[in-house]
């Protein structure tokens, strides 16, 4: 969903600072949700800020280079490892914070399937 008009946000400012409606009024008078409105209006105290905020960020993954292989050696050297292991040795030995998620995208990227293994101890 796009992000609402400067247009339109500077007149439910404009209403808001005349003090014509309360912000239930307002939504319903422009027509946005009031939790637009209640969220808009704190920011907009916050940080003197009517401009909508950017939107989406940088897909592209943390893990490049040095750590892509140092991800390979600990597949290789342990096949059934989880992830959240993995997470944490990037924690530990390079200060890396990286999700779940996005360490499960980049061993797919690299081809890096892990079997568990399911043997008693």
């Amino acid at each position: 969903m796009a992000a609402y008009s400067l247009d339109l946000r500077q007149k439910i400012l404009s209403a808001w600072q005349n003090k014509e409606n309360t912000q239930r009024d307002l939504a319903k008078r422009f027509k946005v949700s009031l939790s637009f409105v209640r969220d808009f209006l704190r920011r907009y105290r916050e940080t003197n800020e009517i401009a909508a905020k950017p939107q989406g960020g940088d897909r592209r993954s943390k893990i490049k280079g040095k750590d892509e292989e140092l991800v390979k050696a600990i597949v290789k050297e342990q096949n059934d490892i989880y992830l959240r292991e993995i997470k944490e040795t990037l924690q530990d030995t390079q200060g890396m914070e990286v999700s779940v998620s996005s360490l499960s995208r980049t061993l797919k990227r690299l081809n890096l399937g892990r079997k568990k293994n399911f043997s008693s101890q």
